[in-house]
């Protein structure tokens, strides 16, 4: 994972004015789809040419995956199929559509996937279905939550199973930061729901508010240990890592990373803005990552692998780039991973062949 890759053309991802806890290390370069397509031997192009993907999830053979514009697209054996699971009406809006997905812990048996997406109603507003899959079409849904306010920016949109079987979802302030304060508003929150939608029994305030004071949350994650990191976008800076259990309140708009006692502090604090997205602590022992955090960035446009010793991040090391901003990680189930690239998202510089989904192999 440290030898770099020399292909003429290539300019490398621009990170100087990134402050990080330690200098990348001999990143490995995307090749240029001018001159290689399919990747080379530490990386393969899994599929192009994809329309703004957010969120992406694994069963069998087959990878999951959501575009803003609505669709939630399949790859099954390695093919990216024509047609999408589904096609969601969706808003059009810089921060919104179709965004997190996740499947189920028991996908094998009831082929339930989860989606959070926004939509227009009276206003902008976000909510989270439950969808059936039947041989990779939609089959039947289900509203699991709605009326989570929406916006044109800062939506979150995050959603996971925790290793409790709880469904978490991530929710922005919406541009309403002091909603991200109370406690009967959506917005600004970490939710924890069981997978029906339901309020789980021991949740800290009785309702579906499992932590709060968050301004944009782009990523979650649990350790081996059930403890659940969460990346977090501010508002031009102070972007943040945070570890984040039941009842905890991070501030937003009030504290940005630390500095007041009332409230929890950032484990990093980005600044400049990093926009630090998709996250996945890596368990497999294909690559030499195990047990590292994963973490991918819009703005950063690198992979980034941070080592954690006893919920202290300790050091932080590129390990890809040249892929320009990459939106989300996740572990296959082969043990290699897979990222998201986010050039189509309004804000990078794509390529003819953007965007892609990468598996790293090496």
């Amino acid at each position: 994972m440290n030898k770099k890759i020399r292909i003429a053309g290539i300019i490398g991802a621009v990170i100087a004015s990134v402050i990080i806890l330690s200098l990348p290390s001999n990143p490995i370069v995307m090749p240029a789809p001018t001159t290689n397509s399919t990747g080379t031997k530490y990386v393969e192009i899994v599929a192009t040419n994809l329309q703004k993907p957010w969120a992406m999830d694994f069963a069998d053979d087959r990878i999951f995956f959501t575009e803003k514009v609505g669709r939630i697209r399949v790859i099954d054996s390695g093919i990216l199929l024509e047609e999408p699971l589904a096609n969601l009406h969706v808003a059009d809006v810089t921060d919104g559509g179709l965004l997190g997905l996740t499947l189920h812990p028991d996908f094998v048996n009831n082929h339930f996937l989860y989606v959070f997406y926004t939509y227009e109603g009276d206003k902008l507003w976000n909510k989270v279905i439950r969808i059936t899959e039947s041989e990779n079409k939609l089959s039947d849904a289900t509203v699991i939550l709605d009326k989570i306010p929406g916006a044109e920016f800062d939506n979150g949109g995050v959603i996971k199973f925790g290793p409790d079987g709880k469904l978490y979802i991530a929710t922005g302030d919406a541009t309403d930061e002091h909603a991200a304060q109370d406690l009967q508003s959506l917005s600004g929150k970490i939710l924890r729901l069981n997978d029906d939608g339901t309020i789980p029994s021991d949740n800290p305030f009785h309702n579906s508010v499992f932590s709060y004071g968050h301004r944009n949350p782009q990523g979650m994650a649990w350790d081996k240990s059930g403890n659940l990191y969460v990346t977090e976008h501010g508002p031009t800076k102070n972007d943040e890592i945070n570890l984040v259990k039941a009842g905890q309140n991070f501030g937003w708009p009030d504290q940005e990373c630390s500095g007041d006692k009332n409230f929890v502090n950032s484990l990093v604090c980005y600044n400049p803005s990093l926009e630090p997205a998709g996250l996945v602590f890596y368990s497999s022992d294909k690559l030499d990552l195990e047990n590292d955090l994963i973490m991918a960035s819009l703005r950063g446009t690198n992979l980034y692998k941070l080592t954690i010793d006893d919920g202290i991040i300790t050091s932080q090391q590129s390990i890809l780039g040249g892929a320009g901003r990459i939106r989300d990680v996740n572990e296959g189930p082969d043990g290699y991973l897979y990222i998201l690239t986010g050039n189509t998202d309004g804000r990078g510089f794509p390529d003819k062949t953007d965007d892609k989904l990468i598996r790293i192999v090496k």
